[in-house]
């Protein structure tokens, strides 16, 4: 929103093509190197693929790596024929990339026996690694493609779908490994969630801001010229007077928030603010990480 902003540049579909298929890469490579040097020594399957795949490993010692194939492929082959083709050739890397992935690195060394470690970095590792393919608009299948299926049978939120999938994997391994590493999945299921909203929208939290003044004209252009900032007027009724009167947007970043509201009090006092988080602003102004793709 700021008038003195360039922007960003804009670069070729081939150029974001190859980018977001490096993504991918990356991405299951990270996912496969956390998964086989903190999830698998410690036994912690925090849902998903490869959470059956640890349970399964702990039961059978067939590699984790096979056991995916074994998943991951039919259930592939079922989401094209459900879920139609479109359900893209990117999921096909994932589904398959990501085992070979781990087949490579299952004779890495882990670096800590300590299960609370191992659910945090490795949480960490595989949510890093989720963030990257997501953004890179890919899939490792899985899970996450059955839990597609059932919101076209069922019409369940994708999420709950998601969530009741990996509950029903932790739940296995609280009965087939232990309760204890079925806690510690639930730590690093966390983790992973978290670290995979950060990867998607960054750390940098902007505000919005809501104003409602009696001088709009007065405040507007103390927003446009002093803080440097775009606004939108609104149109907005009072509930009890009934009288029109605009209400101004304007997103900030964060070190900006004391300054707009210093701005906003010299000029209209009694004026009324609400200030609240916003956690992904795309436009001029505002950095889009996902144009660099």
């Amino acid at each position: 929103m700021s008038k003195n902003n360039r922007r960003q540049p804009r670069f070729s579909p081939s150029v974001r093509r190859f980018a977001s298929i490096v993504s991918l890469l990356l991405g299951s490579f990270l996912i496969a190197a956390s998964f086989n040097l903190f999830l698998v020594p410690n036994s912690i399957a925090s849902g998903g693929v490869s959470g059956i795949s640890i349970i399964v490993n702990s039961v059978t010692d067939v590699p984790p790596a096979y056991i995916q194939w074994a998943l991951n492929i039919p259930v592939f082959i079922a989401g094209i024929f459900i879920l139609g083709r479109s359900f893209g050739v990117k999921t096909a890397i994932g589904s398959i990339v990501l085992p070979l992935f781990v087949l490579l690195t299952a004779h890495w060394t882990p670096p800590t026996h300590n299960p609370l470690l191992a659910a945090i970095y490795g949480g960490l590792g595989v949510g890093l690694g989720l963030g990257l393919v997501f953004r890179g608009q890919g899939s490792t299948g899985g899970l996450d493609t059955v839990a597609q299926m059932i919101r076209r049978w069922t019409g369940i939120r994708l999420g709950l779908a998601v969530a009741l999938l990996d509950g029903l994997v932790i739940f296995t391994a609280g009965l087939l490994i232990s309760p204890e590493k079925a806690l510690y999945a639930l730590i690093g299921l966390f983790v992973t969630s978290k670290t995979i909203d950060i990867v998607q929208v960054g750390l940098n939290t902007s505000k919005a801001a809501f104003i409602v003044s009696s001088e709009p004209e007065r405040v507007s252009a103390a927003i446009l010229h002093d803080l440097d900032r775009g606004l939108t007027k609104l149109q907005g009724q009072g509930g009890y007077t009934g009288q029109s009167r605009p209400v101004l947007l304007v997103v900030v970043g964060q070190s900006e928030v004391a300054k707009l509201k210093a701005l906003v009090r010299e000029v209209d006092p009694d004026a009324f603010v609400i200030i609240s988080d916003t956690t992904e602003v795309l436009g001029e102004g505002f950095h889009d990480p996902r144009l660099h793709k």
